[in-house]
């Protein structure tokens, strides 16, 4: 039995680390399963596994479980960066400015409060005693680059006998943890909020929105104007993004081109979006109700959706293709990670888009085959890309960016770096020829395996020095002071986001995640929302919060920390 007993004590093993690993993450998710009062922890229940297994001696090297912890944190944030970089610009110009603002506010009362409680309830004669407070309050929201930042600024003031700060760190992080959900929570409680209410309220914006929502119409040409001129002169004299589908002529239905004349009398299918809805009835003529069939036409016509699996096509711009003149067909409508846009001639491909095309069934298929429509290659996931851009985004978090009079350069760190390029590179990245799309079970599982990593990897550390930090000395002080750290900026932000600004709830879990940089909390609101609005608050906030937690590390400890 000693092979046993080896596998469960030699630490510096293989065999063992996997097992600790599999065992925490197994317990954790399990445990993570179980629900009081409706709430469920979901996988956040990994890091008390962690905790767990650590106390009773569980553990490895050191520098493993930093490796595993910081790598599970960069493949997690990364793949969160990839998924909401299509639509980031485009959310912050929407109410961006307002959640960083919001960011930016509860980030302060985290300082503030933090200084209350080392005034009210510490010795200030102690120079070991506010850096504890830093430890403490970066466990408190959870942001393990911020620590590093202040333990690089204390060994430049401190050098070898720098306090040891990961232990305020340990004592505030689990409750920092809950405290970020359960106050999260709170808010909701103290606005009065309807989860119900909320989710109608996502699927009527998102139903609504006139800008990429397509709008079918039948409509007989009246305007006397439009007599003999081209399908091109009419859109350019519109000056709107419409799509002649079909014309029918004297009895004759075909697929319209660029060069194709309109008569007084013409009945059109054509596709537009619904803001533009009565300007175009307006300009060209009454709704019909159509009695259209294939059988009128000459040539037969199909419509028929194609998905976009040809790199080649990625980044192509639809107006440049020149399908209708080309080819005779049309492309109506665009879906892309389940939400359906309306084909705008500045619309740029990407692999994964699934496409609505109309025209001659052998047009047709000349466009399937040019633009790929192999399901069976989108199955395999792009990890050139992925880890090209992990590459990428370590050297940009490494880059030091030096402020006169500070001798510890600031960096966006192992967390910001990747993310911010993940953003770029899910938005930008046709341009550099990168295939970003990976199918959503394949980003899920990608996300959900760094996650666990990650907290698996805390709580192992944490736990075995964690009792006795809290039980000897301050240890149990900074655990509440830790607490009030963490909830009290919440409760104020949080409510004022929703009474002042009017924020969807999800949204407001999305962001006060982002402002934590706490991945549990982001995993929290992702469970108990269907949409994507806690990932988008979240990485709205995220690059700017972790660039000012790491910034204000080391401010306070250069400013502040003293020998």
């Amino acid at each position: 039995m000693d092979w046993l007993v080896d596998l469960f004590t030699a630490t510096d093993s293989v065999a063992h680390i996997a097992l600790l690993y599999a065992m925490v993450i197994a317990v954790g998710v399990l445990l993570g399963k179980i629900k009081i009062g409706g709430i469920s922890l979901g996988v956040t229940f990994v890091l008390f596994a962690g905790i767990l297994a650590g106390h009773i001696g569980l553990t490895g090297p050191a520098n493993v479980l930093t490796f595993v912890q910081d790598f599970g944190l960069i493949l997690f944030v990364f793949c969160i960066g990839l998924q909401v970089g299509p639509g980031f610009f485009e959310s912050f110009r929407k109410g961006g400015v307002q959640l960083n603002l919001m960011a930016v506010t509860a980030i302060l009362l985290n300082v503030a409060v933090m200084f209350a409680c080392y005034y009210a309830f510490f010795d200030t004669s102690d120079p070991t005693t506010l850096p504890m407070m830093v430890g403490t309050m970066y466990g408190a929201v959870t942001n393990t680059p911020g620590l590093g930042a202040a333990n690089e600024a204390l060994t430049s003031i401190f050098g070898a006998h720098a306090p040891q700060i990961a232990n305020g760190y340990a004592c505030a992080y689990p409750l920092g943890v809950l405290g970020i959900i359960g106050a999260t929570i709170a808010v909701r409680y103290i606005c009065r909020i309807n989860l119900k209410e909320e989710d109608e309220q996502l699927e009527a914006a998102e139903a609504a929105n006139p800008h990429i929502k397509p709008n079918i119409m039948h409509l007989r040409v009246e305007n006397k104007y439009m007599e003999g001129r081209t399908v091109l002169e009419v859109t350019e004299f519109l000056n709107r993004d419409v799509v002649i589908t079909r014309l029918l002529h004297n009895g004759e239905l075909f697929i319209p081109k660029r060069d194709t004349v309109f008569h007084v009398g013409d009945e059109i299918m054509l596709v537009c979006p619904e803001a533009d809805h009565d300007a175009v009835i307006a300009f060209i003529g009454s709704p019909i109700e159509a009695e259209w069939s294939d059988g009128a036409n000459t040539q037969p016509l199909v419509s028929r959706r194609i998905t976009v699996t040809n790199p080649k096509m990625n980044g192509k711009t639809l107006g440049k293709m020149h399908f209708s003149s080309l080819y005779g067909v049309n492309i109506t409508r665009i879906t892309r990670q389940g939400l359906e846009m309306y084909a705008s001639r500045n619309h740029h491909f990407q692999v994964g888009d699934k496409v609505m095309v109309v025209g001659p069934e052998d047009n047709v298929q000349r466009i399937a085959d040019m633009m790929g429509n192999s399901v069976k290659r989108l199955k395999s996931p792009n990890i050139a890309t992925i880890f090209i851009g992990i590459l990428v985004g370590l050297v940009f978090g490494s880059l030091p960016i030096a402020i006169p009079g500070m001798p510890v350069p600031l960096k966006l760190g192992l967390a910001g770096g990747p993310l911010i390029v993940a953003i770029l590179i899910g938005r930008f990245g046709y341009r550099a020829k990168l295939v970003t799309y990976t199918t959503t079970s394949a980003n899920l599982m990608l996300r959900e395996v760094g996650l666990t990593l990650f907290l698996a990897s805390v709580g192992i550390k944490a736990g075995a020095t964690f009792w006795d930090t809290v039980a000897n000395g301050d240890g149990l002080k900074y655990v509440g002071t830790g607490f009030l750290i963490t909830v009290i900026p919440i409760l104020v932000v949080g409510t004022l986001a929703r009474l002042r600004y009017k924020f969807n709830y999800y949204t407001i879990m999305g962001m006060l995640a982002g402002t934590y940089t706490d991945p549990p909390a982001l995993a929290y609101a992702n469970d108990a929302c269907s949409k994507e609005a806690p990932a988008v608050g979240y990485s709205t906030v995220y690059p700017l919060s972790m660039f000012l937690r790491i910034l204000v590390a080391q401010l306070v400890v250069l400013f502040f920390c003293h020998t």
